[in-house]
């Protein structure tokens, strides 16, 4: 046995008898503490409960962690429009495409390019103008151009000064008809050009492709004619519509443009006539006034780009689908409606005639005196007129009228100065822009319209 030390009394202690000495001491030094303290001896058990405790915390925190990004996960998923349900009477037709896909191209307006695989209309190529994502803070417009245009008319016209506020508070998804985008080819003699309805129905599939709940249309001649179709079949996607010289019969306008209207020379220009016929559409008797001085312009730049851009046997097509449409039941839609035409537009008695057909309560006729093609010659009163049909709709509420809200403004605070104030809290743009979704319920209901095919 190894020594390891001498003892007090000479002896020789050993390594275990001083190990048991330390082990005694840590004894007596313990139960001197407790006599101090008043500690007990499940001191020992409270402190391992409590770290059990303590364990058990951690455990419930890292679960509810997890819980807290699935949840914020879902919410965003919730607030990105790939969530928008869809309704079953709308998932007949619907995007080929699960996922929002890449731009293919911006213009000089940041328009973003698609193209959109469709049932009955082949691919449509579509420009959007704005963020999709802020569709709930936005207004969003559905537009579809006129004969002989394409996207551009529209994007000429909201990029005006006048409309600049609106622009920046909304949303424009510019429709372009089968074969009239920029520099197209000529459409297969195998594709069967869609008639006005079957292109109004499958609109539905631009509004699935980018995941927009509900738009207000915006529509010029024969696209106004198509979105006033479009509103017909799927009134749950639609505030409102915005119609500038729509037609609303199948023989009044018909018959009388046939007799002006020739055959196209071939399938590589225009003959004269016909383009006397597309410009007479577009301008109407704007082409005897006098007194507008860009009219030379105006035309120019439309005839440059019927010459330039657009496809004219595409063109075309569009012609003959407008020419061969049936009767439009727009009494049906039962949602507001704003009709726009001009005094010199070669429509502004069709117009008159189908305003007369609505219902007065929802219907609303604007005639621009002076005019024929409005969105050219009086883009500020169509661009007021388009602002003061979004606030009917609860839409673009932030953005104020010129010369009317700031009025009010300061007579009411003349006239109510005093009487006692009324605290309330205030809303942001971005609240203030939330469409009005109990309007919509109300205005549309399930009832199944029909429609002339």
């Amino acid at each position: 046995m190894e020594v390891v030390s001498e003892g007090p009394g000479g002896e020789f202690l050993t390594r275990d008898a001083l190990v048991q000495m330390f082990r005694e001491f840590r004894q007596e030094m313990v139960v001197l503490l407790k006599d101090s303290y008043g500690t007990t001896d499940s001191l020992l058990e409270d402190v391992t409960r409590v770290k059990g405790q303590l364990t058990g915390l951690r455990t419930d925190h890292d679960s509810l962690q997890q819980a807290f990004t699935e949840l914020k996960s879902k919410v965003s998923d919730l607030r990105h429009p790939k969530s928008l349900p869809v309704t079953p009477e709308e998932s007949s037709v619907v995007s080929k495409s699960s996922s929002f896909p890449p731009a293919l191209a911006k213009n000089k307006y940041n328009s973003v390019r698609y193209v959109v695989k469709t049932d009955r209309c082949g691919d449509l190529v579509i420009h959007v103008q704005g963020d999709v994502s802020q569709q709930d803070k936005r207004a969003v417009f559905l537009t579809v151009h006129d004969l002989g245009c394409n996207h551009y008319s529209f994007e000429d016209f909201i990029n005006k000064p006048c409309m600049s506020d609106i622009k920046e508070r909304s949303i424009f998804i510019h429709v372009d008809v089968p074969g009239h985008e920029d520099n197209a080819d000529p459409l297969p003699d195998s594709f069967q050009f869609p008639t006005l309805q079957a292109l109004g129905e499958d609109l539905l599939a631009v509004l699935d492709f980018v995941n927009v709940k509900y738009v207000i249309g915006l529509g010029e001649g024969a696209g106004a004619n198509v979105l006033a179709r479009f509103g017909l079949a799927h009134p749950q996607r639609t505030l409102g519509l915005i119609l500038i010289n729509c037609t609303g019969s199948a023989t009044t306008v018909k018959d009388n443009f046939k007799a002006k209207f020739v055959n196209w020379k071939g399938k590589g220009s225009v003959s004269q006539s016909a383009e006397d016929y597309l410009v007479f559409h577009k301008f109407g008797h704007q082409l005897m006034n006098e007194n507008s001085p860009d009219k030379d312009k105006v035309m120019s730049d439309f005839l440059h780009k019927l010459r330039g851009t657009i496809n004219h046997s595409n063109v075309r097509l569009y012609v003959n689908a407008f020419l061969n449409r049936k009767d439009l039941p727009l009494k049906q839609y039962k949602s507001d409606i704003l009709l726009i035409t001009g005094v010199l537009s070669s429509y502004a008695n069709v117009v008159e005639k189908l305003f007369q057909d609505l219902d007065k309560n929802k219907a609303t006729l604007l005639r621009i005196e002076r005019a024929g093609d409005v969105l050219n010659e009086s883009p500020a009163k169509v661009a007021h007129s388009i602002l003061l049909f979004a606030k009917g709709q609860g839409l673009l509420t932030s953005v104020t009228l010129p010369g009317v809200e700031r009025q009010r403004t300061f007579s009411g605070s003349s006239i109510d100065m005093d009487r006692p104030r009324r605290f309330s809290r205030g809303l942001s743009m971005e609240e203030y822009d939330k469409p009005n979704l109990r309007r919509l319920s109300i205005t549309v209901g399930d009832v199944p319209v029909q429609t002339s095919k």
